[in-house]
């Protein structure tokens, strides 16, 4: 097959060849430098893997950060070394690894390889998915991955969706269909896209348990509803909303005039990884006749799963449900899902513009991307879940899904065999939340400097990252699971840590272990900041 050459660059001359190279555009002029530049940033990287003996460097904003004064980005380095030198220097040496063992902070997993291919595609062809003469097969790859993630789930023939950036976004959108629906629903109410909020908005209310994700109150105050819409629900003592408290705040809205437009169930809160009853509360809002949102960002990995996906029991009662793919699925990030059970309802986010998707293409059965979400510009993300099913399959995203929660059950045990580690509930995921607690401690002020401290020491030291969080006002730690490759020896090198250095602030003699990169002078440095 002869390339095709664009006609006004089929004589070009020898000038203008040399300035069109040093463009670097992605064209078939370029192909070659495409390999040999994409090889040598591989190459990098692939080098760099065998520096990286901790997750963290330890580095603070204050010492990173004068490495980027006097940087002039009107001046251009010319070449890819030095520019890749650079690029070592400001951000490889001192990145945070997800990928390495003793990474156990955040809801940040190591990603399949599958995924990594994926992006190098994405970004070289740099297809957008808001309209069908864009994208062409990528639309059809993204809605092949939607009707899959929807029949797993069971949301029946009629769920649809759409791929977003991440949970935010498709909570956001699940709370603005809600509103929207409410309001053309209500006798006194009317089209919002066309006509904006009611005169009774002020009492429209988004019901979720106390521990939900924060991204419902910024979708409240985005929709014009304010952080109070959002009315928090009272949870058991394994934090999951509790169905009797659910009843009792809907039958409060019904005495106070207040007007509930969705409940939200989460399936792995962020800091417990607990899953909402989701069948009692789908029994509720049938019966008060309310949208019922499942936030899954974190557990929706569990429908891969041969051993846990029962846990998702309920959620194919869901109007909607969120999906995060860059969680529980090994995802590079951005590649998370929205989906409803009835496809009408993406109608509420649908604006036709005549110079990209007008409404007759869409009657005429164009598949436009665009139609159905908030973003117009919108990354072919899905290629990244489609080449991890078609190489490895659902059963070993599953597998690896099950390894996290198997290893979170040890770690459990593992906490509660220290006499000075304080476990606060059993996982329900592969989340576990803790304190450092010596005997002789009681007072709670004292308590929550300590947990902060002993994190700063653990990251100025780089040797293990941890997260923490407030629960019911006191400071605790926690370990977020997701890599397969992290075993139990990790987890117990890094309990050893955290005790040493919480033995360390207190002064008390613990111990000794293998000497970590954090000085005497730098530790009480970071303790002193937080302290």
């Amino acid at each position: 097959m002869t390339a095709w050459i664009a006609p006004d660059r089929q004589h070009a001359s020898p000038e203008h060849d040399v300035s069109l190279d040093d463009t670097q555009l992605f064209t078939l002029r370029h192909r070659d430098a495409y390999r040999a530049q994409a090889q040598r940033c591989i190459d990098l990287v692939h080098q760099h893997l065998d520096d990286v003996e901790r997750p963290f460097s330890g580095v603070t904003p204050e010492e990173l950060r004068p490495l980027f004064r006097g940087l002039d980005l009107d001046a251009p380095l010319g070449q890819l070394e030095p520019a890749l030198a650079e690029l070592k220097r400001l951000y490889l040496n001192d990145a945070v690894y997800f990928h390495h063992p003793r990474y156990v902070a955040h809801l940040n997993c190591p990603v399949v390889l599958p995924g990594v291919i994926a992006e190098t595609i994405i970004s070289s062809i740099n297809t957008s998915l808001d309209t069908w003469d864009q994208s062409a097969g990528g639309t059809l790859i993204e809605q092949a991955l939607i009707d899959w993630t929807a029949q797993r789930l069971g949301l029946g023939e009629d769920a649809d969706g759409v791929f977003t950036s991440g949970g935010t976004q498709s909570n956001l959108m699940a709370m603005l269909i809600a509103r929207d629906r409410f309001c053309v629903a209500h006798p006194e109410g009317g089209d919002i896209q066309q006509q904006g909020l009611p005169g009774f908005s002020s009492r429209l209310r988004i019901l979720a348990s106390g521990v939900s994700h924060f991204s419902l109150k910024k979708a409240a105050a985005l929709l014009g509803l304010g952080h109070q819409a959002v009315m928090p629900v009272a949870c058991d003592d394994q934090f999951r909303m509790d169905p009797p408290a659910l009843r009792e705040c809907l039958e409060e809205c019904q005495r106070d005039g207040l007007l509930p437009i969705a409940v939200v169930a989460t399936a792995g809160t962020t800091d417990f990884g607990s899953i909402d009853p989701i069948d009692d509360i789908a029994a509720l809002c049938r019966e008060y006749g309310i949208w019922l949102h499942v936030d899954a960002a974190y557990g929706g990995g569990l429908v891969t799963s041969q051993q846990h996906r029962h846990r998702l029991q309920g959620i194919d009662q869901a109007d909607s449900v969120t999906i995060d793919y860059h969680k529980s699925f090994f995802q590079p990030v951005s590649c998370s899902a929205f989906l409803v059970r009835q496809r009408r309802d993406l109608g509420y986010v649908t604006y036709h513009a005549d110079y990209l998707n007008p409404r007759a293409q869409a009657e005429a059965g164009t598949p436009d991307q665009v139609n159905k979400s908030l973003q117009t510009t919108k990354r072919f993300d899905a290629l990244k879940l489609w080449l991890t099913l078609r190489i490895m399959g659902a059963d070993a995203i599953g597998g690896m899904l099950d390894q996290v929660i198997e290893l979170t059950g040890e770690g459990y045990e593992l906490l509660r065999e220290q006499s000075d580690i304080e476990t606060l509930v059993a996982p329900s995921l592969s989340t576990l939340v803790f304190r450092f607690r010596p005997q002789h401690m009681t007072a709670d002020t004292e308590l929550d400097a300590l947990q902060d401290n002993i994190r700063a020491r653990l990251s100025r030291s780089g040797e293990a990252l941890v997260a923490a969080t407030r629960v019911n006002g006191q400071r605790y730690l926690k370990f977020t699971l997701l890599n397969p490759d992290t075993h139990a020896d990790d987890l117990r090198a890094v309990i050893n840590a955290i005790r040493e250095h919480g033995y360390a602030c207190l002064q008390v003699p613990h111990a000794p272990r293998s000497a970590t990169r954090a000085s005497a002078t730098t530790t009480d440095t970071a303790m002193a900041s937080l302290g």
